[in-house]
C-alpha cells in the first residue's frame, strides 16, 4: 500500500489496481459501473455519473459502523445499500478504478455542526468526526477530491444543499447550509492511501469512540433524526 502523508500522490499503476477493499474486479462492482456509466466515454463524465450514483443510491448511515474488514469492501457496500463516509469513499474509489480512473482514499478529521443529538450521544459527546473518508480521483492530469457522502434525501431533511461534483473542482462536504449557516469544518488531513488503511481506522476508532458507536447493527433512519 502506498501512503502519501503530505501533498498529493504521484501517478502510479497502483491507483488503478484492485485491492482487498477496492475490489474493482468484483462482478457486482463492474455491473454497477456498467449500469451507471452507460454510454459515457469521457473520464470526467464517468466520474460525475459515479459520484452521484454513490451519493444517492447508497444511503448515508453513521449508525452502521462495523469494524470488520468485510464491511468496508466496495462490493459489501453495494450489497448492503447503506454506509457511513469511509465505506462510501471506498466504493467510489473502486468504481472509478473499474471505469479506468485512477483513485485513492483520503482521510480527514471534521466537525459537523448539523449532527443530531442522538448521534452525538452515540459518539460519546465527541465533536470531531475522526477519519472522515473521501475519494481522490485523477482526472485530466490532476487529483480531485470527491466526497459522495450525504444522499440528497438526507440533505433535504436537514436543510442542507447536497454536495455537487463537476469533475474539475474538489467536491468536499458543504461548509454552509442553504441559509449560510456554518455546517462543516475540516480540522486535519491525514493523507492519502492506495487502499483503505483498515487497521489504522479500526485501531483509532476503538481508541476514540465508545464501543457502542463501533458495534453496528442499528437502523440509522430511526435514530439519526
Amino acid at each position: 500500500m502506498i501512503f502519501t502523508p503530505y501533498g498529493l500522490p504521484e501517478s502510479s499503476p497502483a491507483y488503478l489496481a484492485p485491492t482487498p477493499f477496492l475490489d474493482c474486479e468484483d462482478g457486482a462492482v463492474r455491473s454497477f459501473v456498467d449500469r451507471v456509466v452507460g454510454p459515457e466515454t469521457g473520464a470526467i463524465g464517468k466520474a460525475i455519473r459515479l459520484f452521484y450514483a454513490v451519493r444517492d443510491e447508497i444511503r448515508y448511515d453513521p449508525f452502521c459502523v462495523r469494524l470488520e474488514p468485510e464491511a468496508f469492501r466496495a462490493s459489501t457496500v453495494l450489497r448492503e445499500g447503506r454506509a457511513f463516509c469511509v465505506p462510501k469513499a471506498v466504493l467510489l474509489a473502486a468504481a472509478a478504478r473499474a471505469a479506468g480512473i485512477p483513485s485513492a482514499i483520503g482521510l480527514s478529521d471534521v466537525v459537523n455542526h448539523f449532527t443530531s443529538e442522538k448521534l452525538k450521544r452515540v459518539m460519546g459527546g465527541r465533536e470531531v468526526f475522526l477519519h472522515h473518508g473521501y475519494a481522490l480521483l485523477y482526472l485530466n492530469g490532476k487529483w480531485v477530491k470527491a466526497a459522495a457522502v450525504f444522499n440528497s434525501e438526507l440533505c433535504a431533511r436537514f436543510g442542507v444543499l447536497p454536495t455537487e461534483f463537476d469533475g474539475v473542482s474538489d467536491a468536499v462536504l458543504q461548509e454552509y447550509d442553504a441559509e449560510e449557516n456554518l455546517r462543516m469544518e475540516y480540522r486535519r488531513d491525514h493523507g492519502f492511501w492506495s487502499d483503505l488503511p483498515f487497521n489504522r481506522v479500526k485501531d483509532e476508532f476503538e481508541g476514540y469512540y465508545p464501543a457502542t458507536f463501533n458495534e453496528g447493527g442499528r437502523e440509522g433512519d430511526k435514530m439519526f433524526m
